[in-house]
C-alpha cells in the first residue's frame, strides 16, 4: 500500500472541488493502471463526416480514431 503524499481533505471539500475545480492535485495516481480490452470494429462513414472529424480531431491534437 503506497502513502500518498497528497495533502488529505474532508470529503466535503473533495466533493466541493470536484464540482468546482480539478481534483487530480487530490488523487494519488501512482498505481493506476487501466485495462481496456481492445476490439477491432468496421465503421464506415460518409466522406463529409471523415472530413469533419479529421478537424476536430486536429483542433484537439488528437487522431481521428482517438476521437471517435
Amino acid at each position: 500500500m503506497s502513502i500518498s503524499k497528497h495533502k488529505k481533505i474532508k470529503a466535503s471539500d473533495f466533493d466541493d472541488a470536484f464540482e468546482h475545480d480539478d481534483v487530480v492535485e487530490h488523487l494519488d495516481l501512482t498505481s493506476v493502471k487501466a485495462h481496456y480490452p481492445a476490439q477491432r470494429i468496421t465503421i464506415d462513414f460518409p466522406k463529409i463526416i471523415l472530413d469533419e472529424l479529421d478537424l476536430e480531431a486536429a483542433k484537439m491534437g488528437v487522431t481521428r480514431t482517438s476521437l471517435i
